[in-house]
């Protein structure tokens, strides 16, 4: 049986899912979170600094979070190994709250995110499935990405209009990004919403350690005469009556501001919650792309702009890929940026920093052996 038909039975059979058969969305919702506590019983679930490594798989993720000097910490994550119950598919996340009541916005996108993106997935699955007219087995890898960027597009919605709605935390002036990626087999499927950054690491030809930027940090920047994506967005905003400018005492850093206020100043363009500059611009509209995994891709890094704001994605990869003990490979990059911070920004108080970092062979080259190897043709190379 191939592959498709096979996953889809197992749906069907979770979810009910027949011909002529439409489970509401509450169902779905409970099944899903049902898979979600049955997995953290096992172990398959982390929402913490910690590792996830189960027997038999290929996946082995890494993750560290620190509180900055802001107050408390507004970053959080996820990782789930055989999420929605697939052996082959694991999804992880890394939020960055932002305003008064931006770790509680940051906690409630993380868990409704997981469940309503595995039911969008399922649906959409089954939908296309049950289409006579769509042959799933024709192309494979063309209908994974629609069913997955369908998925999350409808997850997106559905995630910042539930936000805008719930009653319990205040989303008006507080918000919160959203990086998150699923593997499923031999490709990565990601989205992204906000300013937090996915850099792949992988070998050259010869060898040689090579970064890859897997999304676009989201920022406002308002350059019209570039044709950029980034000068889209600063399009977007302008067209919507908001206003991008930097301040005095931040060249170079732009925000985005109410028309006729000196408020909120975001600092990205795309976000969930931030409902005062809803109408402004702002939106949560993700990007979502994909990648094929080769025997070259050693691992793909996850993080907060905290990260970013001081390391390269160069010194990233190679901080990672230098850490004899991939369970500690988060913490190191992580407390690697922190260092960065007071002696790059001093005078700055620090941001929050969390990583994720998620190999994706179980029996890779060390990854220390192969920075010492990289280094090794470096000095060859100056001498």
């Amino acid at each position: 049986m191939s592959h498709f038909s096979s996953m889809f039975n197992g749906l069907a059979r979770s979810f009910m899912i027949k011909r002529g058969e439409n489970p509401g969305n509450g169902d779905r919702r409970e099944a899903a979170e049902a898979m979600a506590k049955n997995a953290k019983k096992n172990d398959m679930i982390l929402r913490s600094s910690g590792v996830v490594n189960i027997d038999g798989s290929d996946n082995f993720a890494s993750v560290f979070s620190k509180r900055g000097r802001k107050g408390v910490n507004q970053d959080c994550a996820i990782v789930w190994e055989e999420f929605g119950c697939q052996a082959d598919m694991l999804f992880c996340g890394i939020f960055d709250g932002h305003g008064p009541w931006g770790h509680f916005v940051a906690k409630k996108v993380r868990e409704s995110m997981v469940s309503s993106l595995l039911c969008n997935w399922q649906e959409t699955l089954a939908r296309a499935s049950l289409d006579e007219d769509i042959n799933l087995e024709s192309d494979q890898k063309h209908w994974r990405f629609h069913i997955w960027k369908h998925s999350y597009l409808k997850t997106c919605a559905s995630v910042d209009q539930e936000l805008e709605h719930y009653r319990k935390i205040d989303s008006f002036l507080s918000g919160t990004t959203a990086l998150t990626i699923v593997r499923q087999g031999d490709l990565i499927f990601v989205a992204n919403v906000g300013d937090s950054r996915a850099v792949l690491a992988t070998t050259s030809d010869d060898g040689t350690l090579v970064p890859v930027q897997l999304t676009v940090d989201f920022k406002p920047n308002l350059p019209r005469e570039y044709l950029t994506i980034l000068s889209e967005e600063a399009e977007r905003i302008i067209q919507c009556n908001g206003r991008v400018f930097c301040l005095h005492d931040e060249p170079g850093v732009h925000r985005v501001w109410l028309p006729d206020e000196e408020s909120p100043g975001l600092a990205m363009s795309r976000a969930f919650g931030d409902y005062c500059v809803k109408d402004c611009g702002l939106i949560s509209v993700p990007e979502v792309t994909q990648r094929h995994i080769t025997s070259g891709d050693l691992f793909v890094v996850l993080a907060t702009d905290g990260v970013w704001d001081v390391i390269s994605n160069q010194e990233a990869v190679q901080i990672v890929s230098s850490t004899p003990d991939k369970a500690k490979a988060a913490k190191h990059l992580v407390e690697s940026a922190a260092r960065a911070w007071r002696k790059k920004r001093k005078g700055i108080a620090m941001d929050d920093i969390s990583a994720i970092c998620l190999f994706f062979h179980s029996t890779p080259l060390p990854l220390h052996e192969a920075y010492v190897n990289e280094q090794s043709r470096n000095m060859k190379l100056k001498k």
